[in-house]
């Protein structure tokens, strides 16, 4: 069974959850078995103590009733009187020795001992039998535990009345292993006598029920701080878990201790519990195969149809959709999902045709799409590859006028149109293989396979005369014509990607060039790499600040006084030093790059009018807009960022736009100055007389200023025609309410005549060529306005 098939996860998820829930199980009784145990071991051992203290009471009051009938002996007491001291020591002896006593001692009511059956008595045992004599109680015989060398003992004191107290007998009595033994016998717990050596260095087993090993081991347990005060401790001897508690019994005045250590093996209280954890094992195990062998049944129940829809997913993956599925089960989940799969498997096929005709077939015209087009040119060329000097052409045309005929008579019409056109062009094909596409948009295709240079030129300019027949449609005529690129393999590529991206070059440049049918040649590419080229360095050289900002000076031609500039843009490259803006800006323009740098340009001159005005000097600067600047609606909101940048006012600017910006697209171009207006701004119309605007129109527009172009203003000294036109211009702005300047102001003479004329403002290398700005700013400081002419010296016009 492999584990990364479902089966294999299903099985091992139900045996781990049984497995798991069957040792969780196991585990809590386990814990609750050694839980009850302890906690009924600490209650055994609670119960062994009092025994024990009990049965140590016991022991003592039997001593003490055999030290009484010595003591109420005549024969003793007479001894005693007449101070017979062999007699005394005889009976001491005899006597104890029937009792069981180890020592015995008679102490008389002064305290000394007159007799005793160990040659030299215990400092300890001496101390406790004194201290044991005077109690209270003692009248009547007391008892107490002490430590005799490294041994423990009972002593019991009995007075000796005749008939009152003449001395004291004191016997002793070794705890034994014949009274731990009882213990052992009444309460089934380990009882061991351990008795701290001298200087407190360990302990020493004095009795136990242990082996000696286990006492010894015993006697390294007890130094544990549980156990200490009497405390249940947890002890390990020789791989044996034993729960403990300490009775202290007695302490030197030596600093010697005896405990008795009452013991109970966890072990042997869990037992009785061990035959029930073996059946609890033996119930999980075989709960574990059951289960492992009735999950792989319902697994496979449940992976074996699932494998099936897998097989029919990959056919369906592969592309047949021939094998229906056969799973018959109905009622649950999997029978549902097979039911799905069938329904999926017939409707896809029924959508893969529809895809397909969808994917390599041009809706609109029923001619092959881009993607069908690839493809048939990917054949063509593999065809041509076998045949020697095997060759294949591709034409690629673009209707010329068809976005103006689409938004004028609507998108219904440009799709019969272009219906129209698909159906010519199928009626020009000369080439019996050749396939015409339409590859989007106005935008048609037409494989030649097979076909050499002459002949794709050939059918190049059939296609081309045919569309130059214009067009009816819904009682309209249209007159279309297109742009024809033609590339052909091996000459111009050896891919379908190549041959596409080569033609669709050689049609763009027929269409900007107008030059009908443009085979394809690595220059145009050469071109094209360089305007990208072009580009590329113009956006670097607005990042890296290689522009500078030009001032040319606009001067009252009354009072000769500077009363504004005319901003300017110059490039200054790295490599390849100056480049004059003819160099540029037409290509700026082109690309939409202008938009950028007019913004530039309003920040650089924003700028420098805020620092001037600071310092006094207030000027009316001119920035130049272009067609793209006036297609662009955000242009208003661009400038007003700007001027609440630099805290300026609108009426600091003129903005002048050539009369050929405003006629490309009129309504938006007004719509876009007469936002700018209601800014504040003053609008120029640049280069006026040039252009082919209508008069009416102009004076729609929220205009301020003329500026009328230079070519008529230069020559106008010598040129009367020139002077008129200026006159009249001068004459026709004035009527309109506008200010006029005159651009190309190059002599004394030309000022004189401007002025005499009463044109307004003027510019030209007379008064200052554009200059950077700190030259600008110095040349305000050295300017000064020629001396007025004497009438006789003025020019008639």
């Amino acid at each position: 069974m492999r584990l990364y098939r479902l089966e294999s996860k299903i099985v091992a998820l139900f045996i781990v959850l049984i497995v798991v829930v069957q040792l969780a199980g196991f585990a809590a009784i386990r814990k609750a078995i050694d839980g009850n145990a302890r906690s009924a071991i600490t209650d055994e051992l609670a119960i062994g103590q009092r025994v024990f203290v009990r049965l140590l009471d016991q022991n003592a009051q039997k001593l003490t009733q055999g030290a009484r009938l010595l003591a109420s002996d005549y024969g003793f007491r007479q001894a005693i009187g007449t101070d017979d001291r062999d007699t005394i020591n005889s009976v001491l002896a005899n006597h104890g020795a029937r009792i069981g006593a180890s020592m015995a001692m008679l102490i008389g009511t002064d305290g000394q001992i007159r007799a005793s059956t160990l040659e030299y008595p215990d400092t300890d045992l001496q101390r406790s039998s004194m201290e044991l004599i005077r109690k209270p109680e003692a009248e009547n015989g007391a008892s107490d535990n002490v430590i005799v060398g490294d041994s423990l003992f009972q002593i019991v004191a009995v007075p000796i009345k005749a008939p009152v107290t003449i001395a004291w007998v004191v016997m002793g009595f070794p705890v034994d292993r014949q009274l731990i033994t009882d213990m052992r016998a009444l309460s089934s717990l380990q009882v061991s006598i351990l008795v701290s050596n001298r200087g407190a260095t360990g302990w020493a087993a004095d009795v136990s029920t242990l082996s000696p090993d286990a006492s010894g081991m015993l006697t390294k347990e007890i130094s544990q701080p549980s156990m200490k005060g009497a405390g249940i401790a947890d002890l390990q001897i020789y791989g044996n878990e034993y729960r403990a508690r300490a009775l202290p019994l007695a302490r030197s005045s030596s600093g010697q201790e005896a405990v008795a250590v009452l013991q109970r093996s966890v072990s042997e209280a869990v037992a009785p519990y061990h035959r029930l954890q073996v059946i609890l094992l033996t119930i999980s195990i075989v709960g574990v195969l059951v289960a492992a062998l009735a999950s792989a049944v319902m697994a496979r129940r449940i992976t074996s149809p699932l494998r099936e829809l897998a097989a029919v997913a990959k056919r369906l993956g592969a592309g047949d959709y021939s094998e229906g599925v056969h799973i018959r089960r109905r009622r649950d989940e999997i029978g549902r999902l097979a039911g799905a799969f069938e329904n999926m498997r017939t409707e896809i096929a029924t959508r893969e045709l529809k895809i397909t005709r969808l994917a390599y077939q041009d809706h609109l015209t029923d001619l092959p799409n881009r993607a069908q087009f690839a493809d048939l040119l990917k054949t063509a060329i593999a065809a041509a590859r076998e045949v020697p000097h095997g060759t294949c052409h591709i034409l690629m045309l673009d209707l010329d006028r068809f976005q103006q005929v689409n938004d004028v008579l609507g998108h219904s019409f440009g799709d019969d149109l272009l219906r129209q056109v698909a159906h010519r062009l199928v009626e020009q094909l000369q080439h019996p293989d050749a396939k015409v596409a339409r590859l989007g948009g106005d935008e048609f295709a037409i494989l030649l396979p097979g076909a050499d240079h002459d002949e794709a030129l050939e059918q190049a300019m059939r296609v081309l005369r045919a569309l130059e027949h214009p067009l009816s449609l819904q009682e309209q005529t249209v007159d279309l014509g297109a742009g024809i690129g033609v590339a052909g393999f091996p000459a111009h590529g050896q891919t379908s990607d190549e041959l596409l991206s080569h033609v669709e070059v050689a049609m763009y440049t027929a269409k900007r060039k107008g030059s009908g049918v443009v085979v394809y040649d690595p220059a145009i590419d050469k071109t094209s790499q360089e305007s990208l080229s072009l580009l590329s360095e113009l956006r670097r050289a607005l990042e890296r600040d290689e522009f500078m900002l030009y001032l040319q000076p606009k001067l009252n031609l009354a009072s000769g006084g500077v009363i504004g500039a005319e901003a300017l843009v110059r490039w200054v490259h790295p490599e390849k030093g100056f480049i004059g803006p003819d160099n540029f800006i037409p290509f700026a323009e082109t690309t939409g790059f202008i938009r950028m740098l007019t913004t530039w340009m309003m920040e650089k001159t924003a700028r420098l009018c805020g620092e001037l005005q600071g310092r006094g000097i207030h000027l009316k600067f001119s920035v130049n807009l272009s067609t793209r600047d006036l297609m662009d609606l955000e242009l208003p909101n661009t400038f007003a960022t700007i001027l609440n940048t630099y805290r300026l006012s609108p009426e600091s600017f003129c903005l002048e736009i050539t009369e050929s910006a405003i006629m490309d697209d009129p309504a938006r171009a007004q719509n876009t100055l007469e936002r700018l207006s209601r800014m504040g701004f003053a609008l120029g119309i640049d280069d006026f007389g040039t252009g082919y605007s209508s008069l009416a129109y102009l004076k729609s527009l929220p205009v301020d200023e003329l500026k009328i172009d230079k070519s008529f203003v230069m020559k106008m000294e010598q040129d009367q025609d020139d002077a008129k036109i200026v006159r009249s211009t001068v004459d026709l702005g004035h009527n309109l309410g506008l200010r006029v300047v005159a651009e190309g102001v190059e002599s004394e003479a030309v000022w004189f005549l401007l002025r005499q004329m009463g044109c307004d403002q003027g510019q030209g290398y007379f008064m200052g060529k554009p200059m950077p700005v700190e030259r600008f700013l110095e040349w305000m400081q050295s300017w000064r306005a020629p001396a007025m002419l004497d009438q006789s010296e003025n020019v008639a016009v």
